[in-house]
């Protein structure tokens, strides 16, 4: 079943890759930048349905970009309700600079044929921000979060194929030794559909759409990557021609986005940002955005954390990324057992931290309870 789901996976970024390649080598080769100094255009590709990479959502809120970029810049932000998206968006030269999960962000290295990517900065780590199960709501009531796993033999589970859910489940469920009746490839709208009309047993999704659904009453939350030692991750994507041909604007945006992390990380602006977070999705009240942020699960294991901001690759980071790589390659989901050695970009954000005489990690988004609204 695993085989042939990731057989599946591999053929669709195959022809996704092919798809692009004409696109992503003639925008590639006409792009213009402009001179070191210059006013540029930019347009990011972000995810407010993804709470781990919400710094994204403040520099969109707050603009922080607008006081490092040269004057006359203009920066378009641009939904992209999974990380896949994104990543289709800069392979195609539509995008410059994305934020996404772990396996998107994977993923978009290693299509250098297409386009060349470089992964420049880290939005947070954790162990449950992208990696939650849910289960409907008629399913037993657990002792344990492991019993909850060991209840999906057999069962109709989904996720969003590609996105950082997706890597989730694969690598809990081979560590587990659970085999589903069948694992379903289902975006976040229609794994809300489907637990509405009780279609599906149980599935991965990340904040805030896995606390919404659990305070509609439409699933429970029970297991996370809490349960079965696994974490997950928000990475920030540039292309890396933008990279050659404008080191300062990739400064500029790394000593931006600093601003943005410690901002997030301040529980003094828990309101703004729930303000911000608000303005930029729909179909969430509030409480649900603040408790996705700010809450705490009986299954954290009593963490007083929600996620940790590493700005720059620390250990934590790489250990990560090596995991899930050749994991992503043992599963057939990409075809590179490690990222290549020029993957990561790290003088710009190391240069945004000395400047400023920090160290990553730079902060972390507590756990407020209650959460504030």
């Amino acid at each position: 079943m695993f085989s042939s789901m990731n057989q599946t996976l591999s053929k669709v970024l195959a022809v996704v890759a092919v798809s692009l390649f004409g696109v992503g080598m003639a925008q590639a080769q006409g792009a213009d930048y402009g001179k070191p100094g210059s006013p540029i255009n930019l347009v990011v590709g972000y995810q407010p349905y993804y709470t781990e990479s919400w710094s994204g959502v403040i520099m969109r809120g707050k603009k922080f970009y607008e006081k490092y970029l040269p004057k006359g810049s203009k920066v378009d932000f641009e939904i992209g309700l999974q990380g896949a998206i994104i990543v289709n968006n800069m392979l195609a030269g539509k995008q410059q600079i994305g934020y996404m999960g772990d396996m998107p962000a994977i993923v978009s290295t290693t299509k250098s044929e297409v386009a060349d990517i470089r992964l420049i900065g880290v939005l947070g780590i954790s162990n449950d921000m992208c990696n939650v199960f849910l289960s409907s709501v008629d399913a037993p009531a657990f002792k344990t979060p492991k019993d909850a796993l060991k209840w999906m033999n057999g069962k109709n589970i989904a996720s969003p194929k590609g996105a950082c859910s997706d890597r989730f489940v694969q690598e809990t469920f081979t560590k587990e030794g659970i085999k589903p009746e069948n694992y379903l490839n289902q975006n976040i709208e229609v794994i809300t559909s489907n637990f509405r009309a009780k279609k599906i047993d149980a599935a991965a999704i990340w904040e805030p759409t896995a606390t919404r659904l659990v305070e509609e009453g439409l699933a429970k939350r029970v297991a996370s990557g809490y349960s079965v030692g696994v974490s997950d991750g928000a990475f920030l994507a540039m292309r890396a021609d933008l990279i050659k041909a404008r080191p300062d604007v990739a400064q500029a945006w790394m000593n931006a986005e600093l601003d943005a992390q410690l901002f997030l990380a301040d529980p003094k602006n828990a309101k703004e940002i729930i303000d911000i977070a608000m303005s930029v999705t729909t179909g969430f009240t509030r409480a649900s955005i603040s408790r996705a942020l700010y809450g705490q699960s009986a299954d954290q294991n009593g963490s007083l954390v929600r996620f940790t901001l590493p700005f720059t690759f620390t250990p934590d980071a790489k250990k990560l990324l090596t995991t899930a790589t050749t994991f992503l390659k043992d599963m057939k989901s990409i075809n590179v057992a490690e990222l290549r050695s020029d993957a990561l970009v790290t003088e710009f954000a190391d240069n945004a931290l000395k400047a400023r005489n920090l160290k990553a990690p730079v902060g972390s988004v507590p756990v407020i309870n209650p959460p504030p609204n």
